[in-house]
């Protein structure tokens, strides 16, 4: 009769933001939204293991977690993200040893300019892993 309705596919995510990865391991959902992050972080070749210069220091980091929700106020999705403890640096000391590039303004503009020289149609940009590879030229 003309009427459509699209189908939606249940899946189960946790109403609690875990406060450690060792909480977040054991629900399986945020199992899921970490292992998501870690193959992101990978696949962008966002790090290299390497032994510590003896010059530098470490900074460490932290895992956190985020319940997205719809307009709605339903849960759309869990949100992890591995985030630098820049807290550790001391001015004059390490402070410019260490960096972690992200999305850049200028970079959003040239893509939002191609969706609208193109007539494209955009419901959203999210930008799943801050970790770029670089310029956009």
């Amino acid at each position: 009769m003309g009427i459509y309705k699209p189908k939606t596919y249940m899946v189960m995510i946790s109403n609690v933001e875990p406060s450690t990865i060792h909480e977040a391991m054991t629900i399986p959902s945020w199992n899921q939204a970490v292992n998501d992050e870690l193959q992101a972080l990978i696949q962008n070749h966002t790090w290299d293991l390497v032994p510590v210069p003896t010059n530098r220091s470490l900074v460490g980091c932290k895992w956190l977690f985020k319940i997205k929700k719809n307009s709605d106020g339903c849960v759309a999705r869990n949100k992890v993200r591995l985030v630098a403890q820049g807290f550790f640096q001391a001015a004059r000391l390490d402070y410019h040893a260490t960096f972690s590039p992200v999305v850049k303004a200028n970079t959003v503009h040239q893509i939002l300019t191609l969706v609208v020289s193109r007539k494209w149609k955009l419901q959203q940009v999210d930008v799943n892993n801050a970790f770029l590879n670089g310029d956009l030229a």
